[in-house]
Formats: C-alpha cells, sequence, structure tokens
C-alpha cells in the first residue's frame, strides 16, 4: 500500500495584516518536522502543497532539512485544490446575520489575537452556518460543498498518478484536512472541524491507499514536536 502524509502548514501569523506568513516559530517546527522524517528514513516520492505562502513555505523548509540530512527530497508540485478555505471570506459573507444574537462579534474579530477564545467560540458559530448554508450571500463565499469538491479533486488526481508504493507529502492547512476526514472517514462536517480544532501545527496525518480506496491510518501525530520538551511549540493556528 501506499502513503499519504498529510502536514498541516507551520505557525502562520494570526493576528498580523498577512496571516499567510509563517511565523518565526512557524519555521521552526518546519524544520524539526523536516529532522524528524530524516531520522525516520521517509523517503518521499512525491511533494505536493497548495499555493499559500505558509503551505509552500512549510514545505520548503520541512525538505531542506531532510535534504541536508542526505536525503534525496522530490520538487515541490503545487495543486490549488489543497489550498485552506477563505476563512475572510466566510466571516465576511455570515457575520451580519450572527451580529443581532452577538453585537460584540465584530470588535472580537477584528481584535483576534486579543481575544483568542472568544473569537474561536465565534468562529466555530459561524463555521457551523457554513456547514448548513445558513447565510444569505452565496455568491460571496466558496460553499462547503464546493470546498469539499475541490479538495476530493485534489485527492483523486494524486491518486490517479500514484504508484501503489509511493509515499507522498501534501502540505496543507487544518480544514482541508478536516474536509479529508469527512470524505474518508465518513464523520459529519460538523465532527470534522471538532478534529480541525485539536490539529496542531505541522502534524502528520496519515492516509493509506490501494488503487483509488483510500483508509486514515494516524490522526494528529505531533511527536516531533513533543520530543523537543517545549511545549510553545505546539500550536493550532
Amino acid at each position: 500500500m501506499g502513503s499519504i502524509y498529510l502536514i498541516r502548514h507551520g505557525q502562520a501569523s494570526f493576528g498580523a495584516d498577512d496571516y499567510d506568513v509563517l511565523s518565526p516559530l512557524g519555521i521552526e517546527q518546519a524544520q524539526i518536522l523536516g529532522r524528524h522524517l530524516a531520522e525516520l528514513g521517509l523517503q518521499l516520492d512525491r511533494c505536493v502543497a497548495g499555493d499559500l505562502s505558509r503551505q509552500q513555505d512549510t514545505a520548503r523548509h520541512a525538505l531542506a532539512q531532510m535534504n541536508a540530512a542526505g536525503i534525496d527530497v522530490p520538487a515541490i508540485e503545487t495543486d490549488a485544490a489543497f489550498n485552506e478555505f477563505d476563512a475572510e471570506a466566510v466571516i465576511r459573507a455570515l457575520l451580519p446575520a450572527l451580529l443581532p444574537d452577538e453585537p460584540e462579534a465584530l470588535a472580537v474579530l477584528r481584535n483576534a489575537a486579543h481575544n483568542r477564545a472568544e473569537f474561536q467560540r465565534l468562529f466555530a458559530l459561524l463555521i457551523g452556518r457554513w456547514h448548513h448554508g445558513g447565510y444569505d450571500t452565496p455568491e460571496l463565499v466558496e460553499s462547503w460543498l464546493g470546498f469539499v469538491e475541490r479538495v476530493q479533486a485534489g485527492l483523486s488526481r494524486i491518486l490517479a498518478q500514484a504508484d501503489g508504493r509511493h509515499n507522498i507529502a501534501v502540505f496543507t492547512s487544518g480544514g482541508t484536512i478536516a474536509a479529508l476526514l469527512h470524505l474518508i472517514t465518513g464523520v459529519t462536517p460538523a465532527q470534522a472541524f471538532e478534529l480541525n480544532w485539536q490539529i496542531v501545527n505541522t502534524s502528520l496525518n496519515q492516509l493509506k491507499f490501494r488503487g483509488r480506496e483510500v483508509a486514515l491510518a494516524s490522526f494528529n501525530s505531533h511527536t516531533h514536536l513533543q520530543l523537543m520538551k517545549a511545549p510553545a511549540l505546539i500550536t493550532y493556528r
């Protein structure tokens, strides 16, 4: 059987003007991951990443560490199917209908870095409405069903080109991994996103495949960070 390793990007710049930039800690997480994969002796046949900077840069830093350890690494292929859904667009589209029930939501979302717990609560409410299509401006945002179809198409392309013994790394994001969990295991969208909130930056999620059959083999492994015995390395955004 072959393996697909779904790897969440390193810590991005939550609360900054541009979220889509690895923080210094995110770069360190990616480098630790690369050294860990090298120590495991993992030989990758392909490496695919979404086209977001945080995904591409996580792949680049991890592969550089593997290469420095003497392991040949493949070139990074880009497939935007593995991009995260546009969280800002979801917020813009669904926030107006939420404000009557949550009048402080706009202030919280504008200062997310200083209101992390409340931001997470409100964001989870918005994501729940997104799953159910409960908003009045569908033209402003990619739907949940459209997102799932996009991610499924990316997985199908990988499987169509894969040898049954390939090891394939996919550098992606938490929401994308949640969509794949929904597709592969049959958990509901709500359950998938409950799992999504637990996905650690640079964690490994392994799929095993034979032909077009895919199964989840492991979820959210972050041993490479735990072994560093530095709790600050374990982050979720």
